[in-house]
């Protein structure tokens, strides 16, 4: 994995009757490691909505479920930024379990920028996508 990582243990509540980590959990875990992303490069996203005017949502996400996790399991969550447009970042992020280089989920995740009053694509700001 390159770019950001956070690490997640997987909770029983995280699983499913299988004992295996539900699919939509993977793109929780794939959201939190996106705002550490940003909190890692100085950024809060409540901080960003109050002072800028700005927030950032999914626009679109395409997933490929490979293996399984389990409970208690901890895996290592990536992100990094593989595009760039005038309103949008677009994030390849993978899900590991930790010390093991077997991807057991990956994703292409594309965020807008937007007006957080409107909810309209705004151009990101150049102090953030200096930082990114």
């Amino acid at each position: 994995m390159a770019g950001f990582q956070w690490r997640v243990r997987v909770y029983y509540e995280d699983t499913d009757s299988g004992g295996v980590v539900y699919y939509a959990n993977y793109l929780r875990f794939m959201e939190r490691a996106r705002t550490e992303w940003m909190r890692a490069q100085g950024f809060e996203q409540d901080r960003l909505r109050e002072e800028q005017g700005l927030l950032f949502a999914v626009r679109s996400a395409q997933v490929d479920f490979l293996a399984p996790a389990h409970f208690n399991d901890q895996l290592d969550v990536s992100a990094e930024v593989i595009g760039r447009g005038h309103a949008s970042l677009t994030l390849r992020q993978d899900v590991t379990r930790a010390g093991a280089a077997q991807v057991l989920c990956s994703a292409r995740v594309k965020i807008a920028c937007l007006d957080a009053q409107a909810f309209k694509p705004r151009p990101i700001p150049d102090f953030i996508l200096k930082e990114l």
